[in-house]
């Protein structure tokens, strides 16, 4: 479960930016700590220019957890799962979110903004900040997903 006083990361494009800004009011009014890392309008930028660093910052632990939203949450997700730690996962529902957490011990929860609606993203974003990490069976599996020489 994530620690209303860590600071929580969001990022996005210009596809994402409305979700961004919506979500964003959202945590502040549940009293969590949130660092704004662009883009600031909803003027076109290229996603990865905003993701990298976000990204970045979580692979090196700077961050726990991060929000990454683009038009179709896929070359947000795509970007940020460059990073050997990150396991961003791209939820379009509350329970996607849940499983991600559960099973896959997401850290970056990537949001399609043109194809999900403010409502149906706060669950998402909710269930994803306070679901923990089953473990057990899951945590195997997890430690293959990065690309090294012992698992594949």
């Amino acid at each position: 479960m994530f620690d209303k006083n860590k600071v929580l990361p969001i990022a996005c494009d210009h596809g994402g930016y409305d979700l961004k800004e919506h979500v964003k009011i959202e945590l502040l009014k549940e009293n969590y700590l949130v660092e704004d890392m662009g883009t600031f309008s909803p003027e076109s930028v290229d996603y990865p220019d905003y993701i990298h660093p976000l990204a970045e910052a979580v692979n090196n632990g700077k961050f726990c957890m991060g929000i990454i939203i683009c038009g179709s949450g896929n070359g947000v997700s795509m970007t940020a799962n460059k990073y050997p730690e990150v396991r961003a996962a791209l939820c379009w529902t509350a329970e996607i979110a849940k499983m991600a957490r559960l099973h896959n011990d997401a850290n970056i929860l990537a949001l399609p903004g043109r194809y999900i609606d403010f409502e149906e993203a706060l669950r998402a974003v909710n269930i994803f900040l306070t679901t923990d990490f089953e473990k057990g069976r899951h945590t195997r599996r997890v430690n293959k997903i990065s690309v090294s020489k012992n698992n594949r």
